[in-house]
């Protein structure tokens, strides 16, 4: 079996750095608990999993440094002396006397600083990670931009040491708790009394203010962009609204503006279909596991039923523990693995052992979405309601009724965005980004969150873009191939003109665990067709 042990050690010395994954140790109040499950985007990478142990101790002297505006400070999993610092804004624009936040940024120093009017801003996904949390993800995998561009980071205002919007935590442990009966209106309600914060000001709108107001607190004359999930949203939001400070963007998993992310049930139903056919046309996976989609289903039919309730050992202390395993949350672990090619790789043999009643192997899963996957589930709220619900049309609703994901994740926001009450963006909002700016799109094919058609609406009225898929990448293709260093080359040149996805053809597929500890030699038994004859992979000008 997978258990809990097995997949600490392969999660911590088998994925690459992220920039979306989670740093945070503690679990949010029930709310945040069923948010978690029914959240329209997830749009974040699940990357290396940080245990809340380790995270707690490392962290305190960085929050500390941060906090105090103190000129220079130390991040997880960087070791250099970095720039840190703040800049004050009225929470509502429209009340400059009024309420006052902190915008908080990290400036990761070029290693040649010969470009002192020049920096690369990522932006993290969710809505609610924290930009700066990740500090370590950006490093590397933004290594060779920060040979001669500083690297900056920003919490963006509801999210990580930016005046966050999150609940309290909870006394019951997510491993016990019922996410499928939880009454989401009712603790939507409790949550919201905690907060101190008008929560109608945490959009995405107001957020690129206080980006552009850091850069002109900094004194950067052009910032390149990398924006990672819903992180492409807000860069599109700043090619648009201040596009004579931009030298080049780089989407990676595109939200189109033109999208509401509540379709994005359908891409996980996309994602989920992916896996079952590449299990199917992998010889040794087919052979080990020929019926995975109706163990699939039995499985999730038997849950809809009624929750397994038993004990188990916990993925993060070891120790026996109840277990409730719902609906939701057998859904959302195989979802959130699907992020990552590696734990991807494990999905088959866990839905196998739930077949069987060993749900051990799909706990191992579901760690990794303990710790609400690093979202500040207030922020969340606060984004996809004001900019997102409006936009439910009859036939989106017509079609999430057929997708348990999709029902379910419309269900839970709908109560939230109630209680919320964010009035809604105006229609300009969502009309596609005309631009001439440099910009690099790409796409995951097998991505469970933003599938590449996503990336073909995006380009519309972009006439300087080049949109790469990634045929064996999941979500955030620059930490799967060598999408960075095409990035590295666009903000060295200016120019897409010379990019050349060629690199992204290169097999990167993990085979898949036919057990707890061994997995198929895949260029022996697969029978998939070459990436050459199977997928998409030019750039599209």
């Amino acid at each position: 079996m997978i258990d809990s042990m097995t997949h600490r050690k392969l999660s911590k010395t088998a994925q690459r750095p992220s920039p979306t994954r989670p740093r945070h140790g503690a679990t949010n109040a029930t709310w945040c608990k069923r948010m978690l499950s029914v959240s329209a985007l997830m749009l974040a990478m699940a990357s290396t999993a940080t245990w809340a142990s380790d995270v707690k101790n490392q962290q305190t002297q960085a929050a500390a440094d941060i906090a105090n505006n103190t000129d220079t400070c130390y991040v997880e999993g960087v070791s250099d002396r970095l720039k840190c610092g703040f800049v004050t804004v009225p929470e509502n624009s429209n009340k400059p006397d009024g309420k006052q936040i902190q915008v908080h940024y990290v400036v990761l120093p070029a290693v040649k600083n010969v470009n002192h009017e020049e920096a690369l801003l990522a932006i993290a996904g969710g809505p609610g990670q924290s930009a700066i949390d990740n500090a370590a993800g950006f490093d590397a995998m933004l290594s060779k931009v920060r040979q001669q561009r500083d690297i900056l980071l920003i919490d963006q205002r509801g999210t990580g040491r930016s005046n966050l919007l999150t609940c309290d935590e909870g006394a019951q442990s997510p491993l016990s708790f019922d996410d499928d009966n939880a009454d989401t209106l009712a603790e939507t309600q409790k949550c919201l009394a905690k907060i101190d914060a008008d929560v109608t000001q945490y959009g995405s709108l107001n957020a690129i203010k206080d980006f552009e107001a850091v850069r002109q607190h900094l004194g950067y004359k052009k910032l390149h962009i990398y924006g990672i999930s819903y992180g492409t949203r807000m860069a599109q939001l700043y090619m648009r609204l201040y596009p004579t400070h931009l030298a080049t963007v780089t989407l990676d998993g595109i939200v189109p503006m033109q999208q509401s992310v509540l379709e994005i049930g359908a891409s996980i139903d996309r994602g989920f279909d992916l896996l079952f056919k590449d299990c199917q046309e992998t010889t040794a996976c087919h052979v080990q596991f020929p019926e995975l989609k109706a163990e699939f289903d039995q499985v999730a039919a038997s849950l809809a039923k009624a929750p397994v309730m038993e004990n188990v050992y916990d993925p993060v202390t070891g120790e026996k523990t109840m277990l409730t395993m719902t609906r939701g949350k057998f859904y959302g672990s195989i979802r959130m693995a699907l992020y990552q090619a590696n734990v991807r790789a494990l999905v088959p043999h866990a839905i196998h052992q739930a077949a069987k009643h060993n749900f051990q192997p799909i706990l191992g899963l579901y760690s990794l979405t303990i710790d609400n996957a690093g979202m500040a589930m207030g922020m969340h709220a606060s984004v996809v309601c004001g900019e997102d619900m409006h936009r439910i049309t009859p036939a989106m609703r017509e079609q999430a009724q057929h997708s348990f994901m999709g029902k379910t994740m419309l269900e839970g926001l709908e109560a939230t965005c109630e209680v919320w009450k964010v009035p809604a963006v105006d229609d300009s909002f969502s009309e596609p980004i005309s631009s001439d700016i440099p910009t690099l799109l790409l796409s995951g094919e097998i991505d469970p969150a933003t599938p590449p058609s996503w990336g073909e609406l995006a380009m519309e009225k972009l006439t300087n873009a080049k949109h790469f898929v990634a045929p064996y990448a999941t979500h955030g293709v620059a930490y799967q191939s060598c999408a960075n260093n095409l990035i590295a080359d666009l903000v060295r040149s200016g120019s897409v003109n010379d990019l050349d996805g060629e690199c992204l053809k290169k097999d990167v597929r993990r085979s898949f665990y036919l057990n707890a500890s061994s997995v198929e030699p895949l260029n022996a038994t697969s029978t998939k067709t070459t990436a050459d004859d199977n997928a998409s992979t030019g750039a599209k000008e």
